[in-house]
């Protein structure tokens, strides 16, 4: 997939390329950019997100957990091609970010990836 779905919703149940439930979206972003128009902001947010700023360190401040550890390049790689962040199933399991490129589908109220919860980056 090269964008984040944009039926896409928090709460929405995650399940790897195995249909096993992984865990729900906690929260998401789409891409800066229209496809077809790069010069056109189109980005989608999630509502836990609406709050707008207009520095690039302010933006992932407010998208980026501070103890995340996710490194700047995959911040910025999240911001320009959009993210979900996982809130994994599991007592010990860590949340993790999905990109487009893990993405099969949307399935009634089901995102579907095409790789396995070990293969995302860990939040």
């Amino acid at each position: 997939m090269d964008a984040i779905p944009t039926d896409i919703h928090e709460g929405m149940r995650v399940v790897d390329k195995a249909m096993q439930p992984i865990g729900k979206v906690e929260t998401f972003r789409s891409t800066d950019e229209a496809p077809d128009a790069p010069e056109v902001d189109a980005a989608g947010i999630s509502p836990v997100l609406e709050r707008q700023r207009n520095d690039l360190t302010g933006l992932l401040a407010d998208l980026f957990h501070p103890d995340d550890g996710l490194p700047r390049e995959m911040q910025e790689k999240a911001l320009r091609e959009g993210f979900v962040r996982l809130d994994a199933e599991g007592l010990f399991a860590a949340d993790r970010y999905i990109f487009p490129e893990h993405i099969d589908r949307v399935d009634d109220d089901r995102l579907v990836l095409r790789v396995g919860r070990d293969e995302l980056l860990k939040a």
